[in-house]
């Protein structure tokens, strides 16, 4: 996994085809965080899936197809930020095996050098170590796997243990998969659905008011679980929680 070295605020927002399909608030609310922090954002209208489903399935004809799309979008030298560390870590590590040995490897090394999930950006490449205003709940921060070998998740804890009434509540077995795996959730249903109720019984074990979230993939995951079970605490991406931290100073 490549740690990226390229931090300025001039930057390339990737909004994840999540957010474009189905959690467009969480897009907003990034993107406003990046704004509050001086950013000149630049978001490339053509920019779709980073490839990773093709990826996971081995479907590495089509897989490639979308990274060298993504690569041509995000072409240049600028950051890319992501509030997705499973997007983040396809661009770090999974663009880099598409493309061994094809004329777009040095594009997606390049790329992968540059390439940050939204709250390791803020503070490991812009150096903000806390972060202002209030929110006063208990939160259940859920790590996604793809957060492992990043300071994501760490970076993540920094941000919200520094917001004024936010309590972070312990998580049990803070390493274990929520069991989506995009297509493996498909492929090994049965295995999902035991995988992501243990961690749903993690998650509230705490009785947190809200549980939050670097990735929306997994929150989509555990978080259609709990509905169906009447389990009703609210799932944030850590974005909207700045966000409402941000909006406490302003009213």
């Amino acid at each position: 996994m490549i740690t990226p070295t390229t931090a300025e605020k001039r930057i390339k927002f990737m909004a994840t085809c999540l957010c474009d399909s189905f959690y467009g608030d969480v897009a907003k609310a990034s993107y406003r965080v990046l704004e509050h922090l001086g950013c000149e954002i630049d978001f490339p209208e053509g920019q779709t899936c980073c490839g990773q489903p093709a990826h996971n399935a081995g479907d590495w004809k089509s897989a490639r197809k979308v990274v060298e799309h993504t690569l041509e979008v995000f072409k240049g030298n600028e950051p890319v930020v992501v509030p997705s560390g499973s997007c983040a870590a396809m661009s770090r590590h999974g663009a880099l095996l598409c493309m061994e040995g094809q004329s777009g490897e040095a594009d997606a090394r390049s790329m992968a050098n540059r390439t940050w999930e939204l709250c390791e950006f803020i503070v490991q490449g812009l150096g903000v170590g806390s972060w202002k205003g209030r929110f006063p709940k208990k939160v259940a921060l859920h790590r996604s796997c793809h957060t492992r070998g990043t300071k994501a998740y760490e970076s993540a804890v920094q941000l919200l243990s520094s917001i004024e009434g936010l309590e972070l509540v312990e998580v049990g077995e803070l390493d274990q998969c929520c069991g989506f795996g995009g297509t493996f959730s498909v492929s090994f249903p049965n295995v999902s659905k035991e995988m992501g109720q243990l961690k749903i019984e993690h998650l509230i074990a705490n009785m947190p008011d809200c549980i939050a979230s670097l990735d929306m993939a997994c929150a989509m995951h555990f978080g259609g679980m709990m509905d169906r079970q009447g389990i009703k605490t609210p799932r944030l991406h850590v974005a909207q929680i700045l966000l409402q931290a941000l909006e406490s100073v302003e009213k």
